[in-house]
């Protein structure tokens, strides 16, 4: 029954995922989410974030912004990283992140997600067919709405945790 909640792995941040690796199998899209997933919930993009969309460049994907944000939030970051970006997303729903895979060129079988949230990011990615990568928050202060779904995903975390094979990532 949670199932369509849980991540296909997990990562300590968006920044540790091996992405050379994930190009080597194939994917060529990266659909990230920003805020508490790239950096703090409404900072800029900082010089980590700006180095990991270069080295994503870099390496050959393609990659896209997708937010539940305001155009000026997430106009200013993509502009900072040097990347293509939908505002006002509608996640969890399917059409961002149809969307995304179009204006990068990509499909389902090549496109990852790369987020901190299992109700917006990853269900919305797992429902569309989307490898889904769930990161930690990168800071515990958040917006109270965010905060209330936390505490669920700590109960889903819990079972998918529980299930043992998931372990390891």
């Amino acid at each position: 029954m949670l199932e369509c909640f849980y991540p296909d792995e997990e990562a300590d941040s968006a920044y540790t995922i091996d992405y050379e690796a994930l190009y080597g199998q194939g994917y060529r899209g990266v659909i990230f989410d920003i805020d508490n997933t790239l950096v703090p919930h409404g900072a800029p993009a900082t010089e980590q974030a700006i180095a990991l969309f270069a080295r994503l460049r870099a390496i050959g994907f393609h990659t896209l912004l997708l937010s539940n944000n305001k155009e000026p939030r997430v106009k200013s970051f993509a502009d900072q990283v040097g990347s293509d970006y939908i505002y006002k997303g509608g996640k969890p729903g399917q059409r961002g992140y149809a969307r995304a895979m179009v204006r990068m060129g990509t499909h389902r079988g090549n496109t990852l997600l790369v987020g901190d949230q299992l109700f917006t990011d990853v269900w919305g990615a797992k429902n569309i067919g989307i490898r889904t990568i769930l990161t930690k928050p990168i800071h515990p202060k958040e917006e109270i709405q965010i905060v209330l779904k936390r505490y669920l995903e700590r109960i889903v975390l819990y079972y998918y945790h529980k299930g043992g094979s998931h372990a390891d990532n």
